[in-house]
């Protein structure tokens, strides 16, 4: 059972930043600083962390690595530690296998873990029929939010009726959108509108090419005769990995026009555009997303929440001209970057 306070957080909406993995230069964890970033997370004013996704690197999984439980325990100490008078969501990613999964989710449970981010990726093997068969598992040792992973990073192509099917589990409490596809997204909400547990799932984005449209946009469907609207109410997002501070400011910003009623400023879609070409170039787009760890790692590495870009798998690395071009989006969209926080908090954190 999802805890009713963690159940109501999710519901309102907020920020999850997918946590990256910070190492030393010798490609080992370096505790300090895997701390230091939940800790940023939690001072900005993020309502969670997912952690053992795919920021967090899916090899943390091997056998000859083992990092996956460390990894996990290491931020539920500092959450546990920090003693928040707020809400603050424990999110596991949770892959593989029905067998791994199942393991994966027993860890998160122990460890105190309210929900698992349960991604179908790479399991093409598997029918969507054994897809929900694996959720309703996996669901019963942990509460599940969903993920619809785009398929140029692992994912599949799941159907309208696979969703409305998935929608049905009662575990199920969330649902992370990211196929970075306008037409798998609404296949999502739709099928989640005509499920009688629609008020009972909170959709979130996860589709970095498109967010602010995303958190301003109400879904309408007709359902047996009836209009049902249902809006994206907040993101779990490796964008919002960084400049989390700011994240946490628009999200408000979001959430106040959405009571005001009174439109959408043309100047939010502007800044979606902006968000946008940002996230072109910390997820390298260009270039198939091959530099989207380093990325991120970067941006927090020129903060001084990281001392470097190295990811566990030593062909990760940043494309060619990807450094010019987070230079360009530094230099045209300062707005977007919360350096000037991450200077107090490191200030204060004592790190020079």
């Amino acid at each position: 059972m999802l805890q009713q306070d963690i159940k109501t957080h999710i519901q309102e909406g907020t920020v999850i930043p997918a946590h990256p993995l910070a190492l030393n230069a010798d490609r080992q964890l370096d505790v300090e600083r895997q701390r230091l970033l939940t800790r940023y997370y939690m001072a900005s004013g993020a309502g969670g962390v997912a952690v053992g996704v795919h920021s967090t690197q899916f090899e943390i999984r091997d056998k000859e690595i083992g990092l996956f439980e460390p990894v996990l325990r290491l931020a539920m100490e500092e959450i546990n530690q920090a003693q928040l008078d707020r809400p603050f969501a424990a999110v596991a990613g949770i892959v593989g296998p029905t067998d791994q999964a199942i393991k994966e989710a027993e860890i998160a449970s122990g460890l105190g873990y309210d929900i698992g981010l349960l991604s179908m990726g790479g399991l093409k093997n598997y029918s969507q029929l054994e897809l929900i068969k694996r959720a309703e598992k996996v669901g019963e040792v942990l509460p599940i939010f969903g993920f619809y992973l785009q398929p140029a990073v692992g994912g599949q192509l799941l159907s309208y009726e696979f969703w409305k099917d998935f929608a049905q589990i009662p575990s199920v409490h969330a649902i992370k959108m990211a196929p970075f596809n306008r037409y798998q997204t609404i296949d999502v909400v739709r099928a989640v509108c005509h499920s009688p547990r629609r008020d009972e799932i909170a959709l979130y984005t996860g589709n970095d090419d498109n967010i602010i449209a995303d958190l301003l946009t109400t879904y309408e469907f007709v359902v047996e005769g009836k209009k049902v609207r249902k809006e994206i109410i907040g993101g779990l997002l490796g964008h919002w990995a960084v400049w989390t501070s700011k994240a946490v400011e628009l999200l408000e910003e979001i959430k106040e026009i959405r009571k005001s009623n009174s439109g959408i400023p043309a100047e939010m879609l502007t800044r979606n555009i902006k968000v946008t070409d940002a996230n072109a170039v910390l997820f390298d787009a260009a270039n198939d997303f091959h530099g989207c760890i380093p990325g991120i790692h970067e941006v927090l590495r020129r903060q001084g929440l990281l001392e470097g870009t190295w990811c566990l798998n030593p062909k990760e690395e940043m494309s060619t001209g990807q450094a010019e071009e987070l230079d360009r989006i530094q230099l045209n969209y300062p707005e977007l970057n919360d350096d000037e926080f991450v200077r107090k908090f490191l200030a204060e954190q004592k790190v020079g």
